[in-house]
């Protein structure tokens, strides 16, 4: 049990890793850091690495150790058609099962959220973002969902900064949240269902933006770059 412990541990805080980015995508994972930060040999990182893997953060490299994965616009769209599903559902089943409790958490997580968006603390938006969606989803008490959540959105949460949050998406985003708390205080199921759903929808639209964007950017940096080799 003590070794099963030490592993998950381990797994989570490495799977984090991946997932705040600190990699750039299709960089060589580096193994030694790695260990010497979490004061392991190369076996166990290696074990962890496979499982990271398994869930699309990383890929393993025939002796030659792994690198960061790097996701397609077709991937990213799969991604958030999955999640997209899942919120759905999460709504529906949230709307009927939540309780007060939870509700009123949810309440709070939104004022604070609102008061980042006045502040324009992008950080603090995210971190409560991340706390509704979730706390949504924990109120369906749906095992199967709760796990099938979590590994995608640990995936989109590595690609979450790609989008470029301009004034009109932020506000577009605040509205929608307010459409979700309304729903759920109301016991929507259909509403909340389809708010989620729309939300993922657009947050989605927003990140391939962004995906496209810094690919046309790089292609004209390596276009420029080559003319004045060329010349």
């Amino acid at each position: 049990m003590a070794k099963e412990f030490v592993h998950n541990d381990l797994l989570g805080n490495l799977r984090e890793v991946f997932v705040q980015g600190e990699f750039p995508p299709g960089s060589k994972v580096p193994e030694a850091l790695l260990c010497e930060r979490f004061g392991i040999s190369r076996t166990p990182l290696r074990e962890a690495l496979k499982v990271l893997a398994a869930e699309g953060h990383v890929e393993l490299l025939p002796n030659r150790g792994a690198r960061v994965r790097e996701l397609s616009l077709e991937e990213v769209e799969g991604l958030f058609a999955v999640a997209g599903a899942l919120e759905a559902l999460a709504g529906e089943q949230a709307a009927a099962r939540v309780t007060d409790a939870q509700l009123a958490e949810i309440t709070a997580l939104h004022e604070r959220m609102r008061s980042a968006f006045a502040a324009r603390d992008m950080a603090s938006y995210y971190a409560l973002n991340r706390g509704i969606h979730e706390t949504i989803v924990q109120a369906t008490r749906n095992p199967v969902l709760l796990d099938q959540y979590a590994l995608i959105n640990a995936r989109i949460r590595r690609i979450r900064f790609n989008s470029p949050m301009t004034p009109e998406i932020w506000s577009r985003a605040m509205a929608e949240h307010e459409g979700m708390l309304n729903a759920l205080a109301r016991r929507d199921a259909a509403s909340l269902s389809g708010i989620l759903k729309t939300h993922l929808k657009h947050k989605c639209e927003a990140i391939l933006e962004g995906m496209k964007a810094t690919a046309d950017a790089a292609a004209g940096q390596a276009t420029g770059t080559q003319r004045r080799k060329a010349g």
